[in-house]
């Protein structure tokens, strides 16, 4: 693959999956979050899967598709609730969830995006998000200690990407994409649309290419039938 044509199939990049693996995934109650290469992680086989991601979808949306498989052995994430399953499971000990505070959850991604080793707050404090978190005391103020999240592969879903992976997004789907693109040892795209190197807006770009190695073609979504059929 050439440098600065990152551009693949679905078939090429199912490749990249494992059983085992942590995979960081981009998107907020399914929006945003790649549909076509769920179902290529799906299709792939993978099991063992530690899951870090804003929320557990819906049972037919998002990754609440392949968690609903009990291929998932880990998830952590902000909420779980539009996915019943994810809390069946997790109530019979098939699935072991953590829970963190959306922001702390996101912070913690990009911290491990860039470099940085954690962070430091006082949220938390005095809840059962705790868990067994170290605490640091500063001038005389207690905080807790917020480790950062890394994963071997990321899956992202972009408005837009050029050959190189440059990304821009669509409105909310713009959510935690960009920090698990930032996040993960590989990190792959899922593009609604992908134009040659030098067609973007440079001041548009949200996530340089230089975090992507694979890119796909989306093949479509109906994103309002998310919320149209959320009651079913």
């Amino acid at each position: 693959m050439h440098l600065f044509d990152k551009v693949t199939d679905y078939a090429t990049v199912q490749s990249a999956f494992f059983d085992g693996m942590t995979l960081l995934f981009g998107g907020f109650g399914g929006v945003g979050t790649p549909p076509g290469l769920i179902d290529c992680l799906i299709d792939s086989g993978v099991k063992d899967v530690k899951l870090i991601g804003n929320d557990a979808g819906f049972p037919w949306i998002g990754i609440g598709k392949f968690v609903c498989l009990e291929r998932a052995t880990h998830l952590l994430a902000s909420h779980i609730g539009s996915n019943p399953t994810a809390g069946d499971l997790m109530n019979q000990g098939k699935l072991q969830v953590e829970f963190s505070p959306q922001g702390i959850l996101v912070e913690r991604i990009r911290s491990g995006g860039v470099g940085l080793n954690g962070f430091l707050t006082e949220l938390s404090k005095g809840t059962q998000l705790e868990y067994d978190k170290p605490r640091i005391t500063i001038e005389g103020k207690e905080y807790l200690y917020e480790a950062p999240l890394t994963g071997d592969v990321a899956i992202v879903y972009a408005k837009k990407a050029d050959t190189f992976g440059n990304l821009i997004f669509d409105k909310t789907a713009r959510n935690t994409n960009p920090y698990v693109a930032m996040a993960s040892k590989v990190t792959i795209v899922e593009a609604d649309e992908i134009v040659p190197m030098g067609a973007l807006d440079p001041e548009e770009i949200v996530v340089p290419g230089i975090y992507v190695k694979y890119i796909v073609q989306s093949k479509g979504y109906n994103w309002k039938w998310v919320w149209e059929t959320q009651d079913k």
